[in-house]
């Protein structure tokens, strides 16, 4: 095909703005039956989707921050100007929605998930809804615990018991196995939504929530003592202030250990699991040995201004 004419797009990318000069190509001949018919150059897709002016690479950097970082549109706005490229807080909510489309698209097709479910014979369904932002619609996923596949992704205003029972059946009438259990968190509507569209199916709490509920009381207790602990470490601070700006062993000493103290104040662990007021005892608890070791040792016999021992 013979070069007919020319095109320029300008796109925006993290790094810089590029102008793309691109040779459209076209047959000449009239017997052809692509006569006329315009073929744009591969390479184009490689820097930007058609009908938009940011590259590839900016649509990606919003996806990982959303998903992996889970920032706000805001955030990600404000982010992004900081680095050079001028966007507006819709173009990014545009570019979100264009990566989600993409992460659909790369996923196995439809027949392949059906062929994956009909070789396992069943299908055990959890369902379970995103919110990213406060005030945006909540994005329901249902999928399959045995194989991960997802089945359906949604985004819903409401989460009433007639919008999830529906999402429910669109799922259930799609599938070539029955559904044969439902997890999830336990919320109220999703309880009254299964029962109404699987009333056979037995419906369980995930792992997670389960042990968070059977740990509730654990949790609380351990929260307890950790408010108790930080009592006794509040003149820290005050401590801390007495020897800022000192260069001598024990002044930096002193700083050391009331960095650790604040240190271990600001870990909260991860419940039910990882216990925040026993790691608190425990950190803590080692700071007053090494204080303790300290104490025995006593002051520099020679009185040396950067004795390590002291």
């Amino acid at each position: 095909m013979w070069v007919a004419y020319e095109n320029h797009r300008t796109v925006t990318t993290l790094s810089e703005v590029v102008r793309l000069v691109l040779k459209i190509r076209r047959c000449p001949s009239p017997d052809c039956s692509r006569y006329h018919r315009p073929y744009r150059p591969e390479e184009e897709g490689r820097w930007v989707l058609p009908g938009h002016e940011f590259g590839l690479d900016v649509m990606a950097q919003i996806g990982a921050w959303r998903y992996q970082t889970h920032r706000t549109v805001t955030e990600m706005h404000g982010e992004l100007q900081s680095r050079g490229v001028q966007i507006s807080p819709r173009s990014v909510t545009n570019l979100l929605a264009r990566y989600e489309e993409l992460v659909s698209l790369s996923r196995p097709g439809h027949g392949a998930v059906s062929q994956a479910l009909a070789a396992q014979g069943r299908v055990i369904l959890a369902i379970d809804g995103l919110q990213p932002d406060v005030g945006q619609e909540v994005l329901w996923v249902l999928r399959d615990c045995l194989s991960s596949a997802v089945l359906l992704a949604r985004p819903l205003l409401s989460a009433t018991q007639e919008d999830l029972a529906a999402l429910i059946s669109e799922v259930v009438d799609s599938l070539p196995v029955p559904v044969v259990g439902v997890i999830s968190d336990g919320q109220q509507s999703i309880r009254k939504a299964v029962a109404q569209a699987l009333p056979e199916a037995p419906h369980g709490l995930c792992h997670y929530h389960y042990l968070r509920e059977a740990a509730k009381l654990i949790y609380e207790a351990d929260r307890h003592a950790k408010k108790e602990l930080k009592k006794r470490v509040r003149g820290v601070r005050p401590l801390e202030r007495s020897v800022e700006g000192r260069a001598d062993a024990v002044g930096q000493v002193t700083q050391g250990y009331c960095q650790a103290v604040r240190s271990a104040l600001t870990d909260d662990g991860l419940p039910p699991l990882d216990a925040a007021g026993l790691r608190l005892h425990t950190r803590l608890t080692t700071i007053v040995q090494s204080l303790d070791r300290l104490g025995e040792r006593g002051p520099c016999p020679r009185n040396c201004a950067n004795c390590k021992s002291c």
